[in-house]
């Protein structure tokens, strides 16, 4: 019950007000998240890989990032096999489950949960999520030549890829940034938590559930809040890397469905109401399996 208060309450709350100020004030969702997409959360990209001591787990990173990827997306194409779904369902499902609001949800509880230095873990990992998610799961939502093509302009067109590349040359080549710019960049990244919050707690108010299937949402409930993060525990015993960052990993993977995976339903016809359904059922689900697995690692 103390890890609920002290780490998950105080991020529900926040949640809480965006979706309380969306229901009552009907705000322009899009220029919100724009607004956080590219100022705000560029700005904490930058700042996390401009301080950061690049090293060998940056690399495990990445790895183990591309094998949990891999793990749920053979899980989901064994289901649709045995099921018989056809590709429209099983893009469906695979939005749902691969891929994790690792972002508004993950980054604020990382932060509660370990502080500043597992925060840093939970920025990079956001950003390598990011990345994969506006990849893979615009590929998966449209699937054929057209997915893959949109995936990458997606992939180009986001601020914090282009965050990270600066970052990266700028650490790398040990080049000092002026101590008024990074004041700057400083005040907008610590600005970005809050902000990424509100957002999601706006975009769940406008979620809605008509005829949801209860089976496939349990399914994709357990493969994200039960299977990801223990596939992620194995992996986290394969690779090298520190106590703090594989709790951090762990934590990230249990995470519930991603909420941009909604808009890419929509957009491209992958079971919209079934995508929609499920990001709203592993959100409130959450609230329970997390504080559980946070009393494993804090």
């Amino acid at each position: 019950m103390t890890v609920f208060i002290q780490v998950v309450l105080p991020v529900l709350l926040v949640f809480g007000a965006g979706y309380l100020l969306q229901k009552l004030a009907k705000l322009d969702l899009k220029s919100v998240s724009t607004v956080a997409l590219y100022i705000m959360l560029p700005c904490l990209v930058f700042k996390t890989f401009y301080n950061a001591d690049l090293n060998g787990e940056y690399v495990m990173m990445l790895v183990f990032s591309a094998l949990l990827l891999v793990s749920i997306l053979v899980i989901n194409k064994v289901v649709a096999k045995i099921k018989g779904y056809d590709a429209s369902m099983e893009s469906g499902l695979i939005l749902s489950t691969a891929f994790m609001n690792s972002g508004n949800y993950g980054a604020p509880i990382i932060l509660f949960a370990f502080g500043e230095a597992g925060f840093v873990y939970s920025v990079s990992f956001l950003v390598l999520q990011a990345i994969i998610m506006n990849f893979f799961g615009v590929y998966y939502a449209a699937r054929g030549k057209s997915g893959l093509r949109m995936a990458i302009v997606s992939v180009l067109k986001m601020p914090p890829t282009y965050a990270v590349i600066v970052a990266l040359i700028i650490n790398l080549g040990s080049i000092k940034m002026p101590g008024n710019l990074m004041s700057s960049v400083d005040l907008l990244a610590n600005a970005s938590i809050p902000m990424v919050m509100v957002v999601l707690g706006m975009q769940l108010a406008g979620i809605s559930i008509k005829n949801m299937d209860w089976s496939k949402a349990s399914y994709a409930s357990v493969v994200r809040l039960i299977a990801s993060p223990a596939i992620a525990f194995v992996l986290t015993l394969l690779l090298p890397m520190s106590d703090l960052m594989a709790s951090v990993l762990i934590v990230s993977a249990a995470m519930p469905s991603a909420a941009t995976t909604t808009i890419y339903a929509v957009q491209f016809d992958s079971k919209p109401e079934l995508v929609s359904s499920i990001t709203l059922m592993t959100t409130l689900l959450s609230v329970i399996t997390i504080p559980l697995l946070l009393m494993m690692y804090i």
